[in-house]
């Protein structure tokens, strides 16, 4: 899907660029799959900030995305290909042959009027749900369940795609947009085909006020504050004092690794995404 730009005529349009939208085929959400989303600002239950940054922005309603695909046995028909102003994917609105309407992250290549399916029986073409048992090995899977049932957890994100490699003893190997090779039991499912709305990643908001839009506040650099706010602050000139860059509480931020050594899902990871294999104790 191309992406506009515009004529330089002042500055912020010099850089800024937005999707085109050709996708869309619908304008407005379904009234009976939306809820009204209470913004935080940032805060917990205490009233405390604790993600900063955050705050105001346009108002913005959840879609209630389908992702279990659990309705088994009963084709769908693809009703529009809508915008979800929470998510950077497409959401592809599908009515069943009962009346049910429901929401899917819309793969690239789904039109409107396609029939889809989900379960065990379904044929392994684009936007069907089915375990990984049932996919032909070397698909493009995505909305990939790590726990039978529960629903898809992985790659959901615009232009996401995984790679089936292989299946042995119960378990399927999933290559991730990471890199990363990944165990998944095989009577898990997931959705064929990559995931729509691929040049997202080119999007530039090219101005401050988009940004205020998507509910992003501006931050303020640690070197500009005061050493009272923060452990890089202060000095003459711009300097952060010959240490590494930290948090506002001294918590490294760069080069350090966040990820436990020791986890449980350590065994189900083959390679990581550094191409490096995972060592197991």
């Amino acid at each position: 899907m191309p992406v506009k730009t515009f004529k330089p005529l002042t500055p912020s349009l010099r850089y800024l660029t937005v999707s085109s939208f050709e996708e869309i085929t619908k304008d407005r959400p379904e009234k009976k799959l939306v809820q009204i989303r209470k913004k935080t600002g940032g805060r917990n239950s205490q009233g405390r900030v604790t993600a900063r940054g955050r705050g105001g922005g346009h108002k913005q309603k959840i879609r209630l995305v389908d992702f279990r695909r659990n309705k088994f046995d009963v084709d769908a028909r693809v009703l529009g290909i809508e915008y979800d102003p929470l998510r950077s994917a497409y959401l592809a609105l599908l009515e069943y042959k009962d009346g049910e309407k429901r929401y899917i992250i819309a793969p690239l290549g789904l039109k409107v009027g396609a029939r889809v399916a989900n379960g065990p029986e379904a044929p392994a073409e684009v936007g069907n749900s089915l375990p990984l048992k049932n996919i032909p090995i070397g698909s493009i899977i995505h909305n990939i369940e790590l726990i039978p049932g529960k629903g898809g957890q992985l790659v959901r994100a615009a232009g996401g795609m995984a790679t089936l490699m292989s299946r042995s003893d119960g378990y399927a190997q999933v290559r991730l947009p990471s890199g990363e090779i990944r165990k998944v039991k095989e009577i898990c499912s997931a959705t064929l085909g990559q995931i729509g709305n691929t040049d997202h990643e080119n999007i530039v908001l090219g101005k401050a006020g988009r940004s205020r839009h998507l509910g992003r506040r501006p931050l303020s650099r640690a070197v500009a504050k005061n050493p009272v706010d923060h452990p890089m602050g202060g000095g003459a000139g711009k300097t952060a004092g010959g240490g590494h860059p930290v948090t506002p509480w001294g918590v490294v931020t760069r080069g350090f690794k966040t990820r436990k050594k020791v986890k449980y899902s350590n065994r189900y990871i083959v390679t990581r995404r550094d191409g490096r294999p995972m060592k197991t104790k």
